[in-house]
């Protein structure tokens, strides 16, 4: 999914939401070796992990070769790539905001990820896990912001899956799902926009006008891409005498 194609995506995730799901806990599951703590004087920002921040496979293959690090959990080797500028990315939002991971995974490939990332546990003052989330009964998921007892306007959710977000649409950046390109540079185009919102009284109003115009951009090349088609239909349809 491209950044667009995941900006225009969120304008019909919210229907997701109504869905029945299962009752959930209000008390989220996180884990904190680091000294920071999650302060109310900060903006959180909380980042999605995998495709967001890095991509992990356990298949096997020229990739694995590629891969920044690797670890076992009982028979299976997963091999991790950390997406360009990661580590400058971390270094930077957690000069600005109190930085949370919300992972749809268990700890147990989570963390080996995250110890990685972040070794001295001075980037991220907590992560929540998959048990946080709230499932429907269809076993697909979201992430319900309010679980962290902080004013939404002061929450920020970096994800690359919209309908994670759909609950509080307004406080969602979506982001384009990383796998292997290795130009990629998602992370350091959202930089000064997240420096932007590190000084906002309240993030949602500010995150709703940019994508209200990212989707404006996105519905125009979508309809430029259209008319090209349609043309070019037309003069094959001229050339072959129809």
């Amino acid at each position: 999914m491209s950044y667009l194609e995941a900006v225009a995506s969120t304008e019909s995730t919210r229907t997701r939401c109504d869905q029945p799901h299962k009752t959930a806990s209000r008390t989220p599951t996180s884990s904190s070796n680091s000294p920071n703590k999650i302060q109310e004087k900060k903006t959180l920002l909380v980042l999605d992990l995998d495709e967001t921040l890095v991509h992990r496979t356990i298949s096997t293959g020229s990739l694995n070769k590629q891969c920044d690090f690797s670890f076992t959990i009982g028979e299976r080797t997963c091999y991790v790539l950390l997406r360009p500028y990661v580590r400058k990315f971390l270094e930077r939002v957690s000069e600005l905001f109190d930085v949370a991971i919300f992972t749809a995974s268990g700890r147990g490939y989570a963390d080996p990820t995250l110890d990685f990332l972040d070794p001295q546990h001075k980037l991220i003052a907590r992560r929540y896990y998959k048990d946080s989330a709230v499932y429907r009964v269809d076993g697909s998921y979201y992430k319900d912001l309010s679980i962290f007892g902080i004013d939404l306007a002061k929450v920020i959710l970096v994800d690359d899956c919209p309908t994670n977000f759909c609950m509080q649409k307004d406080n969602g950046i979506p982001i384009a799902s990383w796998y292997t390109d290795p130009q990629d540079d998602e992370l350091s185009t959202l930089l000064p926009f997240l420096e932007r919102l590190a000084a906002a009284d309240d993030v949602r109003p500010i995150i709703a006008e940019r994508l209200s115009q990212l989707r404006r951009i996105y519905w125009l090349k979508d309809l430029a891409s259209k008319q090209k088609q349609q043309e070019g239909n037309t003069e094959a349809k001229l050339n072959s005498g129809d």
